[in-house]
Order: structure tokens, then C-alpha cells, then sequence
């Protein structure tokens, strides 16, 4: 899907962004809980996203503020993509969202997960990547610097449910 399909004014609703020590948004991240048990519909579902994501970036670009990765996450896969300012890449990194998630909740496999949960456990993970609060080498940290996104998180934080439009958040 082209980005040209959505009509996207500012400010732009994110699930959660990821800042770095300078507060500039390095992540724009969405997080989707997909209720479809068929492959394909699953997919078609996380390809609206991604588009969405894509047309979000675009905008964000043309008021001059670059957000480097894009992340989406569903309870079954994570997600990271670059932007450039004009291209999305294919996944530069995809990780088994329970392969990361257990070890802040170890019975992720075992519980119905809200979007409301998923997002915090996301968020717990970037700033275990971010301050090791909870590991020294936290799960996937390897993955996230091949990538060059683990100096960008380093000494950051994150934010859910903000609107976004060129540097400015919103809310908190």
C-alpha cells in the first residue's frame, strides 16, 4: 500500500516513541494485538501498519524531523525497519516477540496479552537496551546494535500514547 492512501495531518498518534539521551525520537513504534487466526489476514494487517508507519515517517519528514527506525510488534514478531527521510527498508531485524518479552514476564506464552501490556513490556525491554536496569546484556542486544540502534537508545527512554508532529510531543 502506498503512503499516498493515507491523508495523515499533524499531530500523528504513536503507541510509543523511543527518545534518546537528547530527547529526539529514534523509534516510532506500533503496537498491534491481531485478533485474525489466518496467516493471511494476520499479514494483511501488518502490512496496513507498516504502510501506516511509512506514511507517518514521511510526514514527520517533511517537517524536517528524521526518525531513523520504525518498530512494529505483535505478540508473535518484532519488527524494525530504517527510514531514510523517503524509503522504508525491509526488516532490518525480526525477533520472536515471546523470545524477548519472557524475560520480563515470564508467563508471556502462557497469558492473554492487551495491547495496554504489550506496549509496557515493550517499553521495559528499550530501557533495560537503554540502562540495563534489569540485565547486563539484555535480550536481543546484539541484534540491536548490528542494526545501530542500540547507541541511539543508550541513555534514553520512552513515551506511549503521545501525539507527535516534527519535534514536538504533545503529551505524556
Amino acid at each position: 500500500m502506498d503512503t499516498d492512501t493515507w491523508e495523515l495531518q499533524l499531530p500523528v498518534d504513536a503507541d510509543v516513541i523511543a527518545l534518546d539521551k537528547d530527547d529526539n525520537i529514534v523509534v516510532l513504534i506500533e503496537v498491534k494485538i491481531i485478533q485474525a487466526q489466518e496467516t493471511a489476514a494476520k499479514q494483511k494487517i501488518a502490512d496496513r501498519m507498516i504502510s501506516w508507519m511509512k506514511a507517518a515517517l514521511a510526514k514527520m519528514s517533511e517537517e524536517r524531523t528524521l526518525i531513523p527506525y520504525a518498530m512494529f510488534v505483535d505478540t508473535e514478531q518484532i519488527l524494525i525497519f530504517k527510514w531514510d527521510g523517503v524509503n522504508l527498508s525491509e526488516p532490518v531485524c525480526s525477533l520472536n516477540t515471546g523470545e524477548i518479552l519472557r524475560h520480563y514476564e515470564p508467563e508471556f506464552h502462557n497469558k492473554r496479552i492487551f495491547k495496554r501490556y504489550l506496549t509496557r513490556l515493550i517499553e521495559a525491554w528499550l530501557r533495560d537496551l537503554a540502562y540495563h536496569w534489569k540485565s547486563q546484556i539484555p535480550t536481543a542486544s546484539e541484534q540491536i546494535e548490528q542494526i545501530g540502534l542500540l547507541p541511539l537508545l543508550a541513555g534514553g527512554t520512552t513515551k506511549s500514547g503521545v501525539e507527535i508532529g516534527g519535534n514536538f510531543i504533545y503529551r505524556d
